[in-house]
C-alpha cells in the first residue's frame, strides 16, 4: 500500500502496534461458508476466510483494506478502526 500511496508510515506502524497485541490462534475455516461469502461479497477467498472466522468467534477485524472493511460492515463483523 506504500507503493500506491494508500498508506502512510504512521498508520502502518499504528496497525503493527495493534497487531502485536492480538493473541494469534489457529482455527479451522468453514470453507463452504467462506466460498459463499466470497461470491456474495465479490471478495477474495482469503478475505472471506477472515470474515468467517471473525464472525464465528465474535472477534473484531483489524484491516486497512477498504473493500474488506465494507464487506465486514455488510456482514455485521465488528471492525477495529485505525485513523489514517
Amino acid at each position: 500500500m506504500f507503493k500506491r500511496e494508500c498508506l502512510g508510515l504512521e498508520t502502518a506502524l499504528e496497525a503493527a502496534a495493534h497487531y502485536r497485541d492480538i493473541p494469534i490462534q489457529f482455527v479451522e475455516v468453514e470453507l463452504d461458508e467462506a466460498i459463499r461469502l466470497s461470491n456474495q461479497q465479490d471478495i477474495y477467498a482469503y478475505d472471506a476466510y477472515m470474515l468467517c472466522v471473525a464472525k464465528r468467534h465474535r472477534a473484531p477485524l483489524l484491516t486497512l483494506d477498504g473493500g474488506l472493511k465494507e464487506a465486514a460492515r455488510q456482514t455485521n463483523v465488528k471492525l477495529l478502526e485505525i485513523d489514517s
